[in-house]
C-alpha cells in the first residue's frame, strides 16, 4: 500500500476528552443524574463518538453472580456469544438491557445481559481460579466476531457507545439507577476509530477504567499482556489500562500503590538520585515491568468494587481535579462539572505529576 502524497498536511485533532467519577466512602448510593449532569458540564470535550458510565452497587439482588453485558452486531451474533456462555457458566438471566429510544442515537448494536455463574465441572480451563476462568471467557467471546463483552463484574456495569455522554445516559435509562462509585468519560478520539467497542470505559471483571490523553506504548504494553493471556480486541489504547492493572494487582498480588509505581514511574535521572533501598526498588520495578509502563499524556480514573484511584502521566500533560464532600470524593477533568454536582466542596486540590490518589471505602 503507497503511503498518502500530502501525509504533512495531517492535521491531528487535539486530544480533549473528560473524566470524572465519584465514590461514597460510606457506600451510600449516589443518583445516576449527578454524573450525567457532572458530564453535561463537560460536552465540549467531546465530540460525539463515544460517551460511557460505570456504576456499582446496581445490581445487589443478584451480587453474587457475574453480570455480563454484551453488545452484538445482530440476533445471529448474540445466538453464538450466548452458546458459548451457556457451555461455561449457568445462567440465571438472559434479558435485553433496558434502554430508550433516543434520536441521537443511529443503528445501535443489540445490547443484552447476562446474569452467570461458573459451572460446578467446567468443559476447559478446570485448572484456573474463578476469575481467571472468567477472563478467559470473556477474551474467548471477544474474539469470535459479532459480539463484545463490555462489562463482566459482580454488582456493577459500564454502559458505553457512540455519542455525548448524556444521549447514552439517556439510552442506557441511568437516571433511574444507584450507585457508590460512578465514573463517566466524553471521548474525543484521534488516532482510533470512534464505535460501540472502543468508548469507555474498559472493564475486566470489576475493573472499569476511564482516559483522557494517549498511550503512545499501547503497542509494547499489548505485546506483553499477550504473553500473560489478555487479548485486545477494542482497537482503543485505553483497553490495555484495564488488563494491565488485573495483571499486577489480582494476579501478581501488587497494592494499588506498587502498581502505579510500574505504570507511572520516576525517571532514571530520578532513581539515580534516591536512597540505596528506593533505588533498588525502583530498578527492580523499572527491570521487570518495564513493559508496563505507560508513555504518553494521560489522567486515568481507576475504580473497582472498592476502590477508585486517580493518576497523572509523569509530567501531567493532562489535567485532573480532586475534591471532597464530607463522605463522597470527586475526581474530574475540571473543577467546573465538580461544582455543578457539589458547589459546596470541603476541600479542592490537583495532585502531583505521577502522583495517584487512592479512595478506599470505610466499610
Amino acid at each position: 500500500m503507497k503511503a498518502p502524497s500530502n501525509f504533512w498536511q495531517f492535521d491531528k485533532d487535539i486530544s480533549g476528552c473528560g473524566v470524572f467519577g465519584v465514590i461514597d466512602r460510606q457506600k451510600n448510593l449516589i443518583p445516576g443524574t449527578m454524573p450525567i449532569n457532572a458530564m453535561c458540564t463537560m460536552h465540549d470535550r467531546g465530540n460525539g463518538l463515544g460517551g460511557g458510565f460505570a456504576a456499582y452497587g446496581i445490581y445487589p439482588e443478584r451480587a453474587e453472580e457475574y453480570a455480563f453485558h454484551l453488545m452484538c452486531d445482530d440476533k445471529a451474533s448474540l445466538d453464538r456469544a450466548e452458546e458459548v456462555i451457556k457451555e461455561h457458566f449457568d445462567i440465571s438471566v438472559s434479558e435485553p438491557i433496558p434502554t430508550r429510544r433516543v434520536l441521537s442515537i443511529k443503528n445501535p448494536p443489540v445490547m443484552w445481559r447476562f446474569f452467570v455463574t461458573p459451572k460446578a465441572r467446567r468443559p476447559r480451563w478446570e485448572e484456573l481460579g474463578e476469575q481467571d476462568y472468567v477472563v478467559n471467557v470473556v477474551m474467548f467471546i471477544n474474539r469470535i466476531g459479532g459480539a463484545f463483552v463490555f462489562s463482566s463484574g459482580k454488582n456493577m456495569g459500564a454502559f458505553k457507545g457512540v455519542g455525548f455522554p448524556e444521549d447514552i445516559a439517556d439510552f442506557f435509562r441511568l437516571d433511574e439507577y444507584t450507585a457508590y462509585i460512578w465514573t463517566g468519560h466524553n471521548r474525543f478520539p484521534t488516532n482510533t476509530p470512534g464505535w460501540w467497542g472502543g468508548a469507555h470505559p474498559f472493564t475486566i471483571l470489576d475493573w472499569a477504567i476511564v482516559h483522557n490523553g494517549e498511550i503512545s506504548s499501547y503497542g509494547i504494553n499489548r505485546r506483553y499482556l499477550c504473553q500473560h493471556d489478555y487479548e485486545c480486541t477494542m482497537m482503543t489504547d485505553t483497553e490495555v489500562v484495564a488488563y494491565m492493572l488485573d495483571l499486577l494487582i489480582r494476579k501478581h498480588g501488587m497494592t494499588h500503590e506498587m502498581a502505579c509505581k510500574v505504570l507511572a514511574p520516576p525517571f532514571w535521572d530520578e532513581i539515580d538520585r534516591m536512597d540505596a533501598d528506593d533505588r533498588k526498588l525502583y530498578e527492580a520495578l523499572r527491570m521487570v515491568y518495564g513493559s508496563g509502563c505507560l508513555n504518553g499524556p494521560f489522567a486515568i480514573l481507576v475504580t473497582d468494587a472498592n476502590t477508585m484511584m486517580g493518576l497523572n502521566d509523569r509530567v501531567k500533560l493532562r489535567p485532573l481535579v480532586i475534591a471532597e464532600k464530607d463522605s463522597m470524593v470527586f475526581m474530574s477533568s475540571e473543577e467546573s462539572s465538580i461544582r455543578e454536582v457539589c458547589r459546596d466542596l470541603d476541600r479542592v486540590w490537583a495532585p502531583k505529576a505521577g502522583e495517584p490518589v487512592i479512595v478506599r471505602l470505610e466499610a
